[in-house]
């Protein structure tokens, strides 16, 4: 009788683990008032660009200060709830704050944060906005095959990182937006953002784009921003980007 129960209820579900996309919203600032304009502000020229995708609340950047040790964990919720969004989890923060979020529906999760890539050489943003304005993160692990596919376009302060691979973006990443890979970095669209490419050291990975209008490019931590314009035939056209003896080159790619 016991094996037969068994033998059903192993029919019927499994437990396994899964990897899965997962965005992270790491807050700046546990004003939810300056969040909300900062959110409507970033996200409106497209309300349904998350089309209820699970996120995951990064506490990791706030302090004590300004009262994010008392964050209201509900409002929040249904502040990230009305931009499309569902929030499952947090991630960092202090104890208090994993008690109030768990009161509040949502549970802890012990996922690391993105490192930084070894090209961190970005201009530092005005610290008004570093302070306001909430990052956007889609953490996602690259899938067997070894290239992870992007089919939306990356609206300012949105960042993409292929872990492990390479990345194919279908649409525009705006200026603002970050795509990293630890391999090559494909865009069939306008690259207006951040494009950087072996961010683990792959001296070998290249950057593509059908139209480069980079505001930062980088290959195995040696970088060039738009403060040194590209060259004209590369400027705005079909090109890629490489190294060769550490020094970045653009070559235009003809049709």
């Amino acid at each position: 009788m016991a094996e037969a129960s068994a033998a059903r209820t192993k029919a019927v579900f499994e437990f396994k683990s899964a990897t899965l996309p997962l965005i992270a919203v790491i807050l700046k600032t546990a004003d939810l008032d300056v969040l909300a304009e900062a959110l409507d502000a970033q996200l409106a020229d497209s309300p349904d660009f998350f089309e209820q995708e699970p996120v995951v609340i990064d506490l990791s950047q706030l302090g004590d200060e300004h009262g994010a040790a008392a964050l209201d964990f509900m409002a929040l919720r249904a502040l990230l709830a009305r931009h499309q969004t569902q929030p499952v989890a947090v991630r960092g923060g202090s104890d208090a704050q994993h008690a109030a979020a768990r009161a509040a529906g949502l549970s802890v999760a012990a996922m690391p944060v993105a490192p930084a890539p070894r090209a961190a050489a970005p201009a530092p943003a005005p610290v008004e906005a570093a302070n306001e304005t909430p990052q956007i993160v889609r953490e996602v692990p690259v899938p067997a095959s070894g290239t992870l596919v992007i089919d939306k376009p990356l609206r300012s302060g949105q960042q993409v990182y292929a872990r492990g691979g390479d990345v194919i973006v279908l649409e525009v990443v705006n200026f603002g937006a970050e795509v990293i890979a630890d391999g090559h970095i494909h865009v069939y669209a306008p690259l207006r953002g951040k494009a950087i490419a072996g961010a683990r050291g792959n001296t070998e990975a290249r950057i593509f784009s059908t139209c480069m209008e980079a505001q930062l490019v980088a290959i195995a931590g040696i970088y060039r921003t738009s403060e040194v314009a590209l060259p004209a035939d590369v400027a705005g056209k079909c090109a890629q980007v490489r190294l060769d003896n550490e020094k970045l080159v653009f070559d235009a790619i003809s049709s």
